[in-house]
């Protein structure tokens, strides 16, 4: 299954972006990564049969444990793609919320974009660390 991140803002070269390819050149799993402008712009396509994750506050707060299960019944499932959208300032909106298969937030405060990004390329490592049974994640 491919894991698409599909994000607001530019990362540019930056202390994020460092922590970003860091995280996702160790994940075994195929992985995209889409950036659009700030406003405006078209989010890519959504492969067929995929399932669409919003990074957003109002979102479920998972253990990495559960997002790594979710991940697993996916794929097991069939889907081809993971996509997980990180919206710009302003959010999404409630039909955006509505057409997703989840909203996932890291805890009840606000991150900046590009934080909530390298906290996703992590996570995403982690999940699928868990999945492999690699040590990098363990249950304390």
């Amino acid at each position: 299954m491919l894991l698409h991140i599909v994000a607001r803002g530019k990362i540019g070269r930056s202390p994020e972006a460092e922590l970003v390819d860091r995280y996702l050149k160790r994940i075994a799993w195929p992985v995209k990564t889409s950036e659009l402008p700030e406003s405006g712009g078209r989010v890519p396509p959504a492969a067929e049969n995929s399932v669409t994750i919003l990074l957003d506050e109002k979102g479920e707060q998972l253990p990495s444990l559960e997002l790594a299960r979710r991940l697993e019944r996916w794929r097991d499932d069939g889907r081809r793609e993971a996509r997980f959208l990180i919206g710009g300032a302003d959010g999404f909106g409630e039909a955006e919320r509505a057409g997703a298969d989840l909203l996932l937030a890291f805890g009840k405060a606000t991150w900046p974009h590009l934080l909530a990004r390298a906290m996703l390329a992590e996570q995403l490592f982690r999940a699928t660390s868990i999945l492999a049974n690699h040590p990098y994640h363990r249950e304390g």
